[in-house]
């Protein structure tokens, strides 16, 4: 991992317990994060936008390790401040099967809980690992919305579970 990234937020840190949030899925269902306590892990991968090239990237690299976060008895979502329906779009064009969830409305409001807003307006490209108890036991946010977590940095996170 980079040392210019963080490794805590502007409202969480490592050891917090994760603030439990419901959100809407690309597919329109309701998502609740209090669903996984005590079952399994969570990796929540905040991004800033759908269909921009490193997004596109990054959670294609997801979709093809799910059956290595399966063997780590994790679930894998996104956060975006996009819409239900682009999120929708956008999860066919990658063929990507795991949940995308909108933090569409209110704007942000998600996004402002795990304290990951860039200056911007969108969110920060951010991963937190949250154990079944719902702690938070790793939080990465990049230094700058282009560049792109290190998979191994994640699972080595995992591992440690």
């Amino acid at each position: 991992m980079d040392s210019r990234n963080r490794t805590e937020t502007k409202t969480l840190k490592v050891g917090d317990k994760a603030p439990d949030f419901t959100l809407k899925t690309a597919k329109n269902e309701q998502w609740h994060l209090k669903d996984f306590r005590g079952k399994k892990n969570v990796v929540l991968a905040f991004v800033p936008f759908a269909f921009s090239s490193v997004c596109s990237a990054q959670l294609p690299s997801y979709e093809a390790e799910l059956e290595r976060f399966h063997d780590f008895d994790t679930e894998v979502v996104s956060i975006s401040m996009d819409s239900t329906y682009a999120l929708n779009a956008w999860s066919q064009s990658m063929h990507t099967t795991f949940p995308h969830l909108s933090d569409f409305y209110p704007q942000g409001s998600v996004v402002d809980l795990y304290g990951v807003r860039h200056a911007a307006g969108m969110p920060e490209r951010a991963l937190f690992v949250i154990d079944k108890e719902g702690v938070i036991r790793y939080i990465e946010v990049q230094h700058a919305p282009g560049e792109m977590p290190d998979n191994e940095d994640l699972f080595e996170a995992l591992r440690r579970l």
